[in-house]
This record gives structure tokens, C-alpha cells and sequence, in this order.
């Protein structure tokens, strides 16, 4: 049986040298994580992994402790950004269905810590709402510490454990760490009512966060029997269930089961979750395969974008050389619902952004569609892999296209003012003549 210890007890199990692996978002183990720093005086160069952080803890974010502490983050958030100067923190290029797999190889974990409901009657423990590498790093493991806490929803899927898999139990009474999706935007709405007018009737779907996502949801509340195959499980989709507009009866993969790796959203949204048979948490390594999701006939991706190069090269996690999110799922979906049948992959953005001017300090208005992408940025998503590229201008398909017929069909859809300037940069790039 687990041993229930305080947090304070459990960082001292931390070794010099040693590997941490902690669950992503809302299932931070935040006790373990705000007392890890007391520790940094005994050890040295531990290694502690993430994904898409919330909580600022002191381990990583004050500077003096940069040589105890170093963190490798699968997908930057504001936290990351904001302490990256530090010096002890750095990226992990990954696609997210294998990520856990190609960093454990790389590094064992000796510990992992995370969030998760309390055990049942049986002893078995959800993971809750993260199993994107969290039940892989159970198996492996030297360690595993559980911060069980009656706040966090009990799933189902792949993502349970029995308490014999577990070396110590945290309790903890901390609420669920949620979020608001942002109102859409008249952008936003023009996007979303485009990409929706593309998606039948028994399509299943993978959505994100943010305007566009919520805008596509809202015009879908026509649609009959959607389903859903998705890495993030959001409020939006939590709406269209409860509107009756997925049913998931049309899937071909896990019929009836709303399928996905993990959930952030709304506190309606984990209320919505807990004890759901009918939504299926399953390991990322299977849920984001692309071989996985292209087994739904008109599976639909949808992902957004920073920007677009004219030969359809797709930037979604940085700024030029700065990191400022990750790769994610974007690739695992976008390849996947191309190799389904019928299947469709959309990349979204708006046709402009406002972006301070180094020279002058002044913000101006700058194309996000551009002959070639800012020095030093990632590319996301292939050209080989783009499909349909849509901005409050338009939807265009780049599935099959030369990049002559690429450019003129991105600068179809890039700002009318940016347009002759494109133009232009194309050919003096012998792109187009």
C-alpha cells in the first residue's frame, strides 16, 4: 500500500541527477511542485518535465535556483515565456502522440508526480482529466507520487491506476485550475462560419481553444451527429453534446465514445466529466496517432496558426527564434484527418496582426501571410501536410497544388493591402513569374 506523506516529506525523496515528470495543466501536483525549491540546497541538476504549465513555482522561477533546477517543457505557456531568460528552462521539439515515448527513451523518469481523483472502492485511481503521457510514466517510473484531491473528476479510459501502482499519496483540496474560453470576435465568426459550411453531418471533429474554435462550435448547432476524436476535450464540445449535436453514432473508431487525451476548460465542463462513461480519456500515444484518427471517415482537424509562408509552410509555436507554445497535436491531426476518408485539416488565422515596431516602439499592422517565415522559425506543420488555409478573406485548398498555384491562392486570402507586396516578394523569388 501507498504511504500518505505531506508534500514537504515528498520532495525530500528528490535526488541530485535526478529525472521529475509531472502532470501537464490542471493536473500540476501544485503541493509537491510549491515546496520542491526547499530541497534546492541538497541536490543539484535535477531535471523536471512539464506541459503547458500554469502554476509559477518557485523551484524554476527564481534565479538563484537554476542550478539545483532545470525544466524541459513539451509546450510553452505564459509561465515559460516569462522565466525562459532565466537560463534553466528549454524547449522539447515534439509531436504530441510522441512525446512522452521519444523523451522517456531519452530520459527515464525516476519520479513522476501528479493530480487525480481519489481512489474508488476498488482502489483504483483516475488520472482524471490529463492522459496524454501521464499513464506511460506511471509504468516507468521508479517513483510515483499521487496528489489525490476530491475536486478533480473521476474518467474513464486508459487512464486508470490501482493504488498498488502508487509509492505515496499527497491529500489535497485544491480546486481544479479552469479557463474561459474568449467571447468570438467578428474574425472569428466569418472564420468559423467558413470552416463549418465545410463539415457534414456525421463528421467527427477535433477542435482547440480560443475565438476561432468557439466560433466554429457555433455554427455547427446545425449539424446531426458529430463526433468527436480529439487531443483536448473543451467546453465547446461539452455545448454541442448537450445541444444533441454529437452523438458520436456516425464514428468508425470507438462509436458512441467521445474520445480524447486530456481536458482543460470550464469548472461546467469537469462537473460534465466526472463519472462519464461516454467520454473516453485514452493515452496520447494511441488518441494522436495519426494512423488513429484517420480511421474516422470525415474526421475534421482544425488548428490556428502565428503565420503562413506563401509556399504554405505552417509557424505555430514561435516568433522567429523565441519559443511561445509548441507543436502539440497540430501535425498528429492535420496528417491524420488527411489520411482518413473524406477527411479534412484546416488551419485558421487572421490575415493581419499588430506588432510593436523595434525601431520605432510603435505598433503596426504586419501580414501573418508572408513570402517566407520570420528567421529562425519553427515549421509546425510541412508544406507536404497543409490542406485547407483559412483567414477572414477566404478558404483555399493548397492539397496537391504547385507552389505557383500556392501563392496566388494565399495571397487570394492574405490582407487586399498586403496583396500586391506578396506579389511582389513572389517573384523575385522565382516562385511565380
Amino acid at each position: 500500500m501507498p504511504k500518505y506523506i505531506k508534500a514537504e516529506e515528498a520532495v525530500k525523496l528528490v535526488k541530485s541527477n535526478d529525472h521529475i515528470v509531472v502532470g501537464m495543466t490542471a493536473a500540476e501536483p501544485q503541493n509537491f511542485m510549491r515546496v520542491l525549491h526547499t530541497v534546492a540546497d541538497q541536490v543539484k541538476n535535477v531535471v523536471v518535465s512539464n506541459c503547458l504549465p500554469i502554476l509559477e513555482a518557485e523551484f524554476f522561477t527564481n534565479p538563484k535556483y537554476i542550478d539545483s533546477f532545470k525544466v524541459a517543457g513539451w509546450f510553452y505557456t505564459a509561465t515559460l515565456r516569462k522565466y525562459h531568460h532565466n537560463g534553466n528552462i528549454s524547449f522539447i521539439p515534439n509531436h504530441l502522440h510522441l512525446a512522452g515515448k521519444k523523451r522517456f527513451e531519452h530520459m527515464k523518469p525516476n519520479i513522476f508526480a501528479t493530480a487525480a481523483s481519489l481512489p474508488d472502492e476498488n482502489g483504483y485511481i483516475s488520472l482524471s482529466i490529463q492522459n496524454v503521457y501521464e499513464r506511460d510514466a506511471v509504468d516507468l517510473a521508479d517513483i510515483v507520487i499521487v496528489e489525490v484531491n476530491p475536486n478533480f473528476p473521476r474518467t474513464f479510459g486508459d487512464n486508470q491506476i490501482h493504488i498498488d501502482e502508487v509509492d505515496y499519496i499527497i491529500e489535497s483540496d485544491y480546486k481544479v485550475p479552469a479557463t474561459i474560453n474568449p467571447e468570438p470576435n467578428e474574425k472569428d465568426m466569418i472564420i468559423g462560419k467558413m470552416i463549418a459550411e465545410h463539415i457534414p453531418d456525421g463528421a467527427t471533429i477535433q477542435l482547440g481553444i480560443g475565438g476561432i474554435p468557439n466560433a466554429v462550435s457555433y455554427f455547427l448547432k446545425d449539424k446531426k451527429d458529430l463526433g468527436i476524436h480529439t487531443e483536448m476535450f473543451t467546453t465547446g464540445m461539452m455545448d454541442l453534446i448537450k445541444h444533441g449535436v454529437v452523438t458520436g453514432k456516425k464514428k468508425n473508431f470507438m462509436p458512441g465514445k467521445h474520445v480524447c487525451a486530456f481536458a482543460f476548460g470550464s469548472q461546467e465542463l469537469y462537473d460534465f466529466l466526472d463519472n462519464n462513461p461516454d467520454v473516453y480519456f485514452m493515452r496520447g500515444i494511441e488518441a494522436n496517432d495519426p494512423h488513429v484518427v484517420g480511421k474516422n471517415d470525415n474526421q475534421i482537424s482544425i488548428n490556428t496558426t502565428i503565420e503562413v509562408d506563401l509556399t504554405g509552410q505552417v509557424c505555430s509555436e514561435s516568433i522567429g527564434h523565441v519559443q511561445f507554445s509548441g507543436t502539440g497535436g497540430q501535425a498528429d491531426t492535420s496528417i491524420g484527418a488527411q489520411n482518413a476518408k473524406n477527411g479534412k485539416s484546416f488551419i485558421a488565422l487572421y490575415s493581419t496582426a499588430m506588432v510593436k515596431n523595434k525601431e520605432t516602439g510603435e505598433r503596426e499592422e504586419v501580414s501573418k501571410i508572408v513570402s517566407t517565415l520570420k528567421p529562425g522559425a519553427a515549421v509546425t506543420l510541412s508544406r507536404s501536410d497543409v490542406d485547407y488555409v483559412v483567414t477572414e478573406y477566404g478558404c483555399v485548398s493548397l492539397r496537391g497544388t504547385t507552389i505557383e498555384e500556392r501563392v496566388k491562392l494565399l495571397i487570394s486570402i492574405a490582407h487586399p493591402k498586403f496583396r500586391d507586396q506578396l506579389l511582389e516578394e513572389a517573384k523575385a523569388l522565382e516562385w511565380i513569374f
